[in-house]
């Protein structure tokens, strides 16, 4: 009896095996759309790295609004602002891989990696890239009245006497101010570059005749431009910028190959499931493509539209070239 009792016991025990091994198989080959299909079951967070009221912040508003609308839970946004980025970044890259922490990214960061001489995350390995949310030139500007009505007069007043105009930018280390460095380098001139803490208080120095020339988003200077006090002379995008058609380019006044078009867009921590990335990249494709994302950021001199993860990634890497290079010529220290 208990001979019998083993070899039953031992048999059962085989079949519990083989049907849990089954259950595994199934399991494993059942269609990894399961996991996305019960995404997002709760409130997403998203990180912007700066503070409120921003480009960067406005438009991940707007595109958090449409996400959530698409797939019916909350996006909120997270604002971690401080050291050009780095704090809110850290928080990021420390997040579970979940997909319920997303963060903004965007042209200003991968000027970090060169400006700082260690950072706590890697723009790279630490994240994965999910879509581009908007794209956008910055303009050149003059004060009302100013000789310099081109880029053609800027390089020539510079050449004529070295080191006497000034170009007026916010933040050394920007993308304003690598903007300026970029075409000082690329037209050969010598200029003197004056900072600004401030979008507003270059705006104030451009109206009153304190800098020759200033390199800004348009965002920030569309009301001097519209009320007369300043003159867009150029637009530094590859195209001309939508909302100032008639204003060449700075590749088409004199400096061909010239091109400074910043971005910015979303990612999500390294390890985030292909399924959860997948529906991510569709919900911002599509939320970036609403009548009022488009309106609000056409308004603001920004070109909604989203990409392939692969695209932002390419995009990221040709950006940190690309600024390492302009911050050691123009000597920038690192902090």
């Amino acid at each position: 009896m208990v001979e019998y009792t083993t070899i039953r016991s031992y048999r059962l025990s085989r079949f519990a095996c083989s049907f849990a091994g089954a259950l595994l198989l199934l399991a494993a080959a059942a269609p990894p759309s399961r996991a996305a299909e019960a995404y997002p079951s709760r409130t997403v967070r998203i990180i912007v790295p700066y503070g409120a009221g921003g480009i960067a912040d406005v438009t991940m508003r707007m595109v958090a609004q449409e996400m959530s609308k698409e797939l019916g839970q909350n996006f909120i946004i997270d604002n971690r602002p401080g050291a050009g980025g780095v704090i809110g970044m850290k928080v990021a890259a420390a997040a579970p891989p979940d997909g319920y922490t997303l963060t903004m990214i965007g042209g200003g960061l991968t000027i970090a990696k060169s400006l700082f001489r260690s950072l706590p995350y890697d723009l790279v390995s630490d994240f994965t890239p999910i879509s581009t949310t908007a794209s956008y030139g910055l303009v050149v500007v003059t004060r009302a009245g100013s000789p310099l009505k081109s880029m053609k007069d800027v390089i020539a007043a510079a050449k004529a006497k070295p080191g006497k105009l000034n170009f007026g930018t916010i933040n050394p280390g920007s993308t304003q101010h690598l903007s300026a460095e970029l075409f000082k380098s690329m037209a050969g001139i010598n200029v003197t570059m004056v900072p600004y803490k401030t979008s507003p208080e270059l705006a104030t120095a451009v109206v009153r005749g304190d800098v020759d020339v200033a390199f800004e988003y348009y965002a920030a200077f569309q009301s001097i431009i519209r009320q007369g006090q300043a003159t867009a002379i150029a637009s530094t995008g590859r195209e001309r910028a939508p909302e100032l058609p008639n204003v060449p380019t700075v590749a088409e006044s004199g400096v061909p190959g010239y091109d400074v078009t910043s971005w910015n867009g979303l990612a999500v921590p390294r390890g985030v499931p292909p399924d959860i990335l997948k529906v991510l990249n569709q919900a911002v494709i599509k939320a970036v493509k609403s009548p009022q994302v488009q309106t609000i950021s056409n308004k603001a001199g920004m070109n909604a539209h989203g990409s392939t993860p692969e695209e932002v990634e390419k995009r990221i890497k040709s950006d940190i070239q690309k600024w390492a290079a302009v911050i050691d010529k123009a000597g920038i220290p690192k902090r």
